[in-house]
């Protein structure tokens, strides 16, 4: 993927009943760092009372020793953020911590709701006071209304007025509770400790990371209670028909290689993507090279389907973060600039197919592409293993305007041209597919098809609650 283009969503990481919950979720927190760049925080009850600490930065950052001293416990909610709605402040750092009439309660969110505008705004209209921008706080005012709490599952009830995508941790003194919506936008997974602690994390990496046994993904439409009696589930929502909306960007770029996501390693699939590609768009080389770092595993792919050699092209720079979810457009192009550098050595002469896991706006990737002209490559053929991004995502991934979009209201030829590659081919819809698991129809490729799982009928930009611009939906 072009760096600088398309921005992240978060990940959220728990684990309840262990002395040291609070610096495992750190270490959990850490293996998601790549889910987001922005804030991080973490919650934790010790039985009576929850304890936060959360700010602005990376997790190494917002936490020190006496910090998670100061917040001991036997239970943890924690969460790497980047925003898609509302800004990057202290105030919208997760996760959100309230007391209501209920008691006292926190919540880590990952995805989007695209009716949380409608609903801040008929709960200000009565009189309701909003102490963040996110999207998230939405379902605590839900949770604390009475008449939803005199309800037998107060929660299931809530859950039922959100649309739009949620993977949700939330923290009780006396219990962690995890939810999934029912299209299973976002990857929730349990696991347990050789103690019996149970762990829940967006990504299995985390699992790997505090040495725990990976169990099963939280269903889509499942509620998961975990308390000091064991573990419990429930099921909310209407019957979707057996549709889905797992976000198959999941696969193609936001999650680790090593974890395993709607059922399948990361890694493997963007092999099978890579390979893909290689027999839908075959051309001569001499060298194979990705665009680093997401595009490894499907230049890997591409370069054992078609026997062409794989090599590098660029060395990475391990001391710079992920530039696509700096907070700032001048960040991250800086960013770009300090982590890549091209190997002019192994470039000059050569015929290079150049393989991206996807491409956005464009600008980034047409600047690493000059410098591979600048470095000698005799042909530059780029290969893309995903289909163009033409369509806006509202579930959870910042994507640029429409309009930004490079293959918005352009041909794969006129994206060539300007790129300045001498040939472009991106991996079929149908070809993307197939190396998927479950049913087409289990997945959200809204931002390639257009067609939207749900019905969006009158998004808002992230910033809209800031602006005050929260309009009613038609």
């Amino acid at each position: 993927m072009q760096q600088g283009s398309i921005q992240h969503h978060c990940g959220l990481f728990g684990i309840f009943g262990h002395e040291e919950a609070v610096p495992l979720t750190r270490f959990g927190l850490y293996a998601l760092q790549h889910r987001g760049q922005e804030s991080a925080g973490i919650v934790s009850t010790n039985g009576e009372q929850l304890l936060r600490c959360a700010g602005l930065g990376l997790v190494n950052q917002v936490f020190d020793r006496q910090s998670l001293l100061e917040i001991r416990g036997r239970a943890a909610i924690g969460h790497v953020r980047y925003s898609t709605t509302g800004s990057c402040t202290d105030d919208n750092a997760q996760p959100l911590l309230f007391g209501y009439a209920g008691g006292s309660v926190a919540i880590a969110h990952n995805g989007n709701l695209i009716n949380a505008a409608l609903l801040r705004r008929r709960y200000e209209e009565h009189g309701h006071i909003f102490q963040t921008t996110s999207d998230t706080e939405v379902i605590i005012h839900l949770l604390a209304k009475p008449s939803h709490q005199e309800r037998q599952h107060p929660l299931a009830h809530v859950l039922n007025h959100l649309q739009g995508a949620y993977s949700l941790l939330l923290l009780f003194p006396d219990r962690m509770v995890a939810v999934r919506d029912p299209l299973g936008f976002r990857p929730l997974c349990l696991g347990r400790l050789a103690s019996g602690a149970a762990v829940v994390a967006s990504e299995t990496k985390a699992f790997d990371m505090v040495d725990a046994e990976h169990i099963r993904d939280v269903e889509p439409g499942e509620i998961v209670t975990i308390n000091g009696e064991g573990l419990s589930s429930r099921r909310f929502g209407g019957d979707s028909g057996g549709r889905g909306a797992a976000c198959i960007f999941e696969q193609i770029y936001f999650a680790d290689p090593s974890s395993i996501v709607f059922g399948q390693n990361v890694h493997l699939v963007r092999v099978a993507m890579g390979e893909r590609l290689a027999e839908e768009s075959p051309v001569e080389g001499d060298l194979v090279v990705p665009i680093p770092t997401c595009a490894q595993c499907a230049a890997i792919g591409y370069s054992r389907r078609s026997g062409i050699p794989y090599g590098r092209a660029f060395t990475t720079s391990h001391y710079v973060g992920r530039s696509f979810i700096m907070p700032t457009q001048s960040m991250r192009d800086t960013a770009v600039k300090m982590k890549l550098s091209v190997i002019k050595g192994a470039v000059a002469g050569k015929r290079l197919i150049v393989v991206e896991d996807s491409v956005v706006r464009g600008t980034t990737t047409h600047g690493k592409i000059s410098a591979l002209r600048r470095a000698g490559a005799k042909e530059i053929h780029l290969r893309v293993a995903s289909p163009p991004i033409r369509h806006g995502c509202y579930f959870g991934i910042d994507f640029p305007q429409q309009e930004e979009l490079v293959a918005y209201a352009r041909s794969v030829e006129e994206i060539r041209d300007y790129l300045e590659v001498d040939s472009l081919a991106y991996l079929s819809h149908e070809g993307m597919l197939s190396c998927m698991k479950m049913r087409p129809d289990r997945y959200c490729t809204a931002c390639f098809s257009g067609e939207y799982p749900l019905d969006v009928k009158d998004p808002v930009d992230k910033y809209a609650m800031e602006r005050g611009q929260l309009r009613m939906f038609t």
